[in-house]
């Protein structure tokens, strides 16, 4: 399962249960689409927390879509995870992609998660040094 929104800053995207090859395929279609509204610059939360691990092809497919965000002009992004094991190939899928200097991980045991979410994609908190902007900017 899967559901691309439009968000004051960009999108939220969720995935959810177990996600096939041509499941993700569809999604990287729809993304397509919706990028073509985006504007210029924009960011995304990612909202994992009832997906199941991905498959090696699936992860694949995964990684086409998330550089797709990064070259219609994703600022930043920030994953929301239940799982351990989800977000270490999450951050392997993003330093493929290219995008992990711009992604961050939250635990969805985090009370606060959203709002740490929104924080680091519309002004560069990082959620690791809560309170505390970036000093390094994407």
């Amino acid at each position: 399962m899967y559901k691309i929104e439009t968000t004051a800053y960009g999108f939220r995207l969720t995935f959810g249960g177990l996600i096939s090859k041509p499941e993700m395929e569809r999604w990287v279609g729809e993304s397509q689409a919706a990028l073509k509204r985006a504007p210029v610059s924009f960011g995304v939360l990612i909202d994992m927390r009832t997906l199941t691990p991905l498959s090696p092809e699936v992860r694949e497919v995964m990684q086409k879509g998330q550089a797709r965000f990064k070259k219609a002009g994703m600022q930043r992004s920030c994953v929301v995870l239940e799982s351990s094991i989800l977000t270490y190939q999450f951050k392997e899928i993003a330093k493929q992609s290219g995008i992990y200097a711009f992604e961050r991980y939250v635990s969805a045991s985090t009370p606060d998660w959203e709002t740490l979410a929104v924080s680091w994609i519309t002004n560069a908190a990082d959620p690791d040094h809560t309170g505390e902007a970036a000093t390094r900017r994407p």
